[in-house]
C-alpha cells in the first residue's frame, strides 16, 4: 500500500516569485529585493500586519488620510502575520492608532512600485510593519507575485503521484484562494495568516493523518514547521543563497521547485 504523503508549501518565495517594496517611514527610503520576514526580524518588537481588503479600495482612498482612519472607516480587518518579539493584537491596534506620521500616500507609493515592476499581477499583498515599543508604523509594505516557471507542473506531478498539496502562508485568504484555484488545491487545504506557530500546528495536525509530512519554505517563519516536519525543504529559488540559520534547520536545499518531485519519489520508495 502506498504511503500517504502531504507536502505543505509556503507561498511567497516558494510557489511564487515575489516582488517586494517597503518604505521606511522615518527616512523616506524605499527598499526592494527584501524578504519581509527578515526585515521584521532586524529589530525587536516589530510585527508584520496584513490588510484584508481589495487593493482598489486602498488605492482609491485619499492620500492624506491616516492609515488608522482608513481601516476604521472601511471596517478593514487586519492580522498579525509574524513578529520579532511576542506581542498582542491590542499592542498592534494601539501602534496603528497612535501613529501620526504614516498616511495612505505611503501605502500608495509601495503599491505603485510593485505594479510597475509586475504589471497585471494576480497576487498582491499590502500591509505595514509596526513597532510595538514605540507604538508606531515603521514601514509600509507591498508584495506582488507570479508563479515560478515550474510551479504548476510540480503540483500536477504531485497530484499524479497521489500526494496531497497544502498551503500554509502568512498571507490573506483573498490572495491564497486565487493561488489555490490556479494550482487546483482544494480550499480546505489552505491555511491563511499562518504565523510560525500556526505552521507548526498545521504540520503536527497533518502528521496525525499522513505517513509522512513534508514542509517546503523559504523564510525564518518556517523554522518551527521545519523542525516538526518529517522532511524539511528550504527553497532558495527566490534568493539564490540560504540564510545560515535556515540552512541549518533544513534537511534539503533546492534551487528549483521541480526538485521536490525526486525528493518525494525517494520518500515513497523508502
Amino acid at each position: 500500500m502506498q504511503k500517504k504523503i502531504a507536502v505543505v508549501f509556503d507561498s511567497a518565495g516558494t510557489l511564487l516569485n515575489m516582488y517586494r517594496a517597503a518604505k521606511d517611514i522615518i527616512s523616506g527610503e524605499y527598499l526592494d529585493k527584501i524578504i519581509t520576514t527578515t526585515l521584521v526580524g532586524q529589530k525587536a518588537n516589530q510585527g508584520l500586519v496584513v490588510f484584508h481588503t481589495d487593493p482598489a479600495k486602498i488605492m482609491n482612498c485619499q492620500s492624506h488620510k491616516r492609515i488608522y482612519d482608513f481601516l476604521q472607516q472601511n471596517n478593514v480587518k487586519t492580522s498579525l502575520s509574524c513578529s520579532s518579539s511576542p506581542m498582542t493584537l491590542e499592542e498592534v491596534d494601539e501602534s496603528i492608532k497612535n501613529d501620526r506620521l504614516t498616511t495612505m500616500h505611503d501605502l500608495h507609493n509601495v503599491v505603485v512600485i510593485i505594479r510597475n515592476k509586475c504589471p497585471n499581477v494576480f497576487y498582491l499583498g499590502i500591509g505595514i510593519i509596526i513597532n510595538a515599543k514605540s507604538r508606531s508604523i515603521v514601514y509600509t509594505i507591498c508584495t506582488g507575485g507570479r508563479l515560478f516557471s515550474h510551479t504548476s507542473i510540480t503540483l500536477e506531478l504531485l497530484e499524479e503521484m497521489g500526494v496531497d498539496a497544502y498551503i500554509a502562508s502568512g498571507d490573506s485568504m483573498r490572495n491564497l484562494s486565487n493561488l489555490a484555484k490556479i494550482l487546483n488545491i482544494p480550499i480546505e487545504r489552505v491555511y491563511d495568516v499562518a504565523t510560525p506557530k500556526k505552521k507548526e500546528w498545521v504540520i503536527n495536525h497533518l502528521k496525525e493523518k499522513y505517513d509522512k509530512v513534508v514542509m517546503v519554505g523559504d523564510g525564518l517563519n518556517d523554522i518551527l514547521a521545519f523542525r516538526s516536519a518529517d522532511k524539511s525543504i528550504l527553497s532558495i529559488q527566490q534568493t539564490g543563497k540560504p540564510l545560515k540559520r535556515l540552512s541549518c534547520e533544513a534537511d534539503t536545499v533546492i534551487t528549483d521547485i521541480i526538485e521536490i518531485i525526486d525528493i518525494v519519489k525517494k520518500i515513497l520508495l523508502d
